[in-house]
C-alpha cells in the first residue's frame, strides 16, 4: 500500500494521455478499472452503470472509423474548434490536437476500449437526452475509471467521438434498446510521461454563497 500514489496525487497528476502503447493490458487489470468505476455513486442507488471492455481487432477498427468520421469533422472548417483559449494559447492547443489526431490514426491498435453505458428504463421520457440529469449515474463511474487509471500507470482518457452516431454504435456493439452508450475510455500503457494536470486558480472558479 505505501507504493501507491495517494488520492491527492492523482487527481493533480491525471493528464489526458492520448498516445498509448499497443501493448495488452492484463484482463485482471481490466476488471480492476471496472470494479472501481462500480464504487461510484448512481442515481437513487440504481446501480445501472453497464460496461463494455473492446478487445477484438475487428470491433476496435468499426469503432476507429467511427471515431475518425467525427474527428475529421471536429478539425476540418466549419468545426467550431477554437484555435485558442484565455487560459490555453494556440501552441499548446495545437500540441492537444496533434495528441488527438494520433489517437484517430491509432485507435484500432490501442489494447483496450472501454464503453460507459447506462441501463434505462423503458420507454425513454422525451426530456432523457438534453435533461440535467442525462448520463448523471454513469459519468462519477468514469472518473471513477480514470483516476483509477492512473494510480495504476495506466493511460485512459474519455471520449465521445466514436459512439457520436449512436444508432451506429448500437449495431457495432449490438446493444440492447435500454442500454446507452455515453462515453469512450481508450485504455493502455502510455507512451509519454505523466506530469501535473494545468488547471485554472480556484479563485476564477469558485464563489462563496452567491455568484457575483
Amino acid at each position: 500500500m505505501s507504493n501507491q500514489m495517494g488520492i491527492f496525487d492523482v487527481l493533480y497528476n491525471c493528464r489526458a494521455m492520448r498516445r498509448i502503447k499497443p501493448d495488452p493490458v492484463p484482463e485482471e487489470t481490466l476488471v480492476k478499472l471496472i470494479d472501481a468505476a462500480n464504487q461510484a455513486a448512481s442515481g437513487s442507488n440504481q446501480q445501472n452503470g453497464r460496461w463494455i471492455v473492446v478487445r477484438d481487432r475487428a470491433q476496435k477498427e468499426k469503432l476507429a472509423e467511427m471515431n475518425r468520421r467525427v474527428f475529421e469533422a471536429y478539425t476540418g472548417p466549419s468545426g467550431g474548434r477554437a484555435g485558442s483559449l484565455p487560459h490555453q494559447s494556440e501552441a499548446k492547443r495545437a500540441r492537444m490536437l496533434e495528441a488527438v489526431r494520433w489517437q484517430a490514426e491509432h485507435f484500432a491498435d490501442i489494447p483496450a476500449i472501454v464503453i460507459a453505458c447506462l441501463q434505462v428504463a423503458l420507454p425513454l421520457r422525451d426530456s432523457f437526452a438534453a435533461g440535467a440529469g442525462a448520463g448523471g449515474s454513469i459519468w462519477p463511474g468514469v472518473q471513477n475509471l480514470l483516476l483509477a487509471a492512473r494510480a495504476l500507470g495506466l493511460a485512459a482518457t474519455p471520449t465521445t467521438f466514436a459512439i457520436a452516431d449512436r444508432a451506429e454504435a448500437r449495431e457495432v456493439l449490438a446493444l440492447p434498446e435500454a442500454i446507452v452508450p455515453f462515453c469512450v475510455i481508450p485504455v493502455g500503457y502510455p507512451m509519454g510521461n505523466f506530469g501535473p494536470v494545468t488547471r485554472k486558480p480556484v479563485s476564477e472558479i469558485m464563489r462563496w454563497d452567491r455568484w457575483s
